[in-house]
Order: structure tokens, then sequence, then C-alpha cells
């Protein structure tokens, strides 16, 4: 992993608009689970009548909330959750000016928590909730600490996460600043992310920069695409080559 390093290295000191692109493997060491590995999240056995997949979708949640929200609280939520290397090392490139916005599928705030500000959350977050009346919004913790449903203190209706479920489109404007951010890059660099999740997968193909570098543990349908591949931590391999990006 040593001299893919010192190639990643090279790259960011030789690039001006990165943009980064991942997935949940960038939240895994921050102690967040992801969906689809082995002791991910979706293959976990609930011993109840629906799967995971079911309970986080837009039908689950209009039939079932009160299962969807004792579900959605267990298992995507984690307010103790604190940036690990990866998200810490993003922000220190775009405080340099190198990288130019963030394209997460992670719900987790993780990125703006370490300090980037130019973040598109495909998928949404955890820490924006609205009445789905008269849409007052309402942070993480009021919903964690609800019980059962949380409801609106406003006119007492059901509060909603402003998370993309299984059946809901994504936000036009997000997808928008998401694709001319990765068509202006000069690098794209794809993490933690097994690219089987559309339409956010789909979103590379916008990219015709100079270095496309995928960095994720298990192999991609991108990987042979990539100009530089790395099969190891993100958190361990963006904290080494930032680092040594200094050093050069």
């Amino acid at each position: 992993m040593k001299e893919q390093v010192a190639q990643l290295a090279k790259i960011l000191k030789e690039s001006s608009n990165i943009v980064f692109f991942g997935g949940a493997g960038v939240s895994t060491a921050s102690h967040i689970p992801d969906f689809r590995s082995s002791d991910g999240l979706y293959s976990r056995k609930l011993n109840r009548h629906f799967t995971p997949e079911e309970a986080v979708s837009h039908s689950f949640f209009l039939y079932h909330p009160e299962e969807f929200y004792e579900f959605y609280k267990q298992n995507l939520v984690y307010p103790d959750a604190k940036p690990n290397a990866c998200h810490e090392s993003l922000a220190k490139l775009e405080e340099m000016g190198k990288l130019r916005a963030i394209v997460t599928q992670n719900i987790d705030g993780l990125h703006q928590a370490a300090g980037s500000q130019n973040v598109y959350e495909l998928h949404g977050s955890v820490h924006r909730n609205y009445c789905m009346k008269c849409k007052a919004f309402y942070p993480a913790e009021y919903v964690l600490q609800a019980e059962g449903v949380p409801k609106c203190e406003k006119c007492g209706s059901i509060v909603k996460p402003d998370v993309v479920l299984y059946e809901e489109g994504l936000d036009d404007e997000v997808i928008s600043g998401a694709v001319n951010a990765i068509a202006a890059a000069d690098t794209l660099i794809i993490g933690g992310t097994s690219l089987v999740v559309y339409p956010a997968a789909g979103l590379i193909r916008y990219f015709h920069g100079n270095h496309l570098v995928l960095i994720n543990k298990t192999p991609t349908s991108a990987d042979r695409q990539a100009d530089l591949l790395i099969q190891d931590d993100i958190a361990v391999v963006m904290k080494e080559a930032v680092e040594k990006m200094e050093r050069l």
C-alpha cells in the first residue's frame, strides 16, 4: 500500500479541483456500520416480520410508523459518533483549497462535524427532521428523545427525518450541485462505497477529469476505470496520503 499512498499523495499535490464521492465505508471507522458487508445492517436477522430494507422504505414509514421509528432510532442514528481520519483529512484538503466538494451517500453529518463546508448529502441527514404538515424543523435529539413516533409541538403531525427512504426520489437541487461539482473536477476520489446504489452511483459518469481514484476494501464495478485503485481502509489511506502530500 505504501507505493499506492505515495501515488495518491502526488495526485493530491498536483490537483486543484478535487471532488470526493463517498459511501458508508467512510464512517465505519467512526463505529457506524455499513449496509452490505458481511456484518452490515442488511445482513442482520431481526426476527421480525420485516427486513432491514423494508424498514427503511417510504411505504413502511407510512403504514408502520411505530416500527419504523423503533428500527430507525436503533440502527440509523448514532449521536455519539465522531469524525474519523478520513473526514478530518478531507476537511483539511478543503481548507487548503484543493477539495471543492464532497458528495456523500451518508446521512450521519460527520463531514460537516469535521469542518467540511461544501457537502452534497444525496440521501439527506438524520440531523434534519421536519413536521410533515407545517414543516417545522426538529434536530436529531428531538426524534431520539420522543417516545414512539415523534410529533410536532406546533400542530401535532408526525415529524419525518430528512432522509431519502426507498421508494423516494433524490433532491433535484442536491443532484444538480453534485453533478456540476463532479463534472468540473480534475480529480475524483471515490471511497467507501460499493457503487451499487443508484441513481447515486451513476453520478460518476459525469467525471471527465485527469485522475479517477478508487479506495474501497472490496471490489466495485468501477475498478477497471480507476487510474489508481487502493483496496484498503479509507481512513488510514487518506490520513497517510494527506500527510505525505504536505511533505512533498
